[in-house]
């Protein structure tokens, strides 16, 4: 996590997210960043070598989420999250926008099932609407400026099948104020737009970072609703 790193390390990551925001290409500073690290795991914040815990702990107690389902890892990095679900049964598509990180994760996983792919948020593969039954997005929103939020958060709804699942953890704010970044932690109303682009809120856990501070994670289940099989309800009196 961003906020735990060495300071060095932190510095070095706003001044690339700076860069590519003076270039209005404010995800380029993703494949700059593990380029640098020349395999150098130490120098990936977000790289923790396994499964992040809140999505294990949500796996181990949805046991009724079966296996042989379509599953999108969004910002897969170095691939830990994607192979969890992978190890489940599930048909797992994983993607980044960094070549090296894709490059890297066929690496590690060398026998893996995942189908690692470069792919850009803001520019999701046609083929992918609606195409998932469950979605994983950890901490990728909250990486980009808020003037892109809208699309993304678009772009992440667009891909969710009909009755189907996203799992998202983030950090959020409890103000609408623009915070300083990266990362730049969601607000309320930027977590509204995940309803306003038609999915339902099934579960929300908030999870504080650690003792003593004011910085919070949520994980949020939500469905996209089959409408017309809700339209078919019988109506209760």
């Amino acid at each position: 996590m961003l906020e735990q790193q060495p300071e060095n390390l932190q510095f070095s990551i706003k001044q690339l997210a700076t860069e590519a925001l003076q270039k209005s290409d404010p995800s380029a500073w993703f494949e700059v960043l593990y380029a640098k690290a020349k395999g150098d795991t130490a120098q990936i914040p977000w790289a923790k070598l396994a499964p992040h815990p809140y999505l294990q702990e949500w796996l181990t107690n949805h046991q009724p989420f079966t296996s042989q389902r379509k599953v999108l890892v969004i910002g897969c990095g170095l691939g830990d999250d994607a192979e969890a679900l992978a190890s489940l049964g599930f048909e797992v598509i994983a993607f980044d926008i960094s070549p090296t990180a894709i490059a890297w994760c066929q690496q590690r996983f060398p026998d893996s099932t995942v189908n690692y792919v470069v792919a850009d948020l803001l520019a999701i593969p046609s083929q992918w609407h609606q195409a998932f039954d469950f979605v994983f997005e950890c901490r990728n929103i909250q990486s980009l400026p808020l003037d892109v939020r809208s699309s993304v958060i678009s772009s992440i709804t667009s891909v969710i099948a009909l009755n189907g699942t996203l799992l998202l953890i983030t950090h959020v704010r409890d103000t609408e104020v623009e915070p300083s970044g990266p990362p730049w932690p969601l607000s309320n109303s930027e977590l509204a737009q995940f309803d306003n682009f038609g999915l339902q809120q099934v579960e929300k856990l908030v999870f504080w970072e650690s003792k003593g501070t004011d910085v919070k994670q949520v994980r949020i289940e939500y469905q996209r609703p089959n409408l017309i099989e809700l339209s078919v309800q019988p109506h209760r009196v």
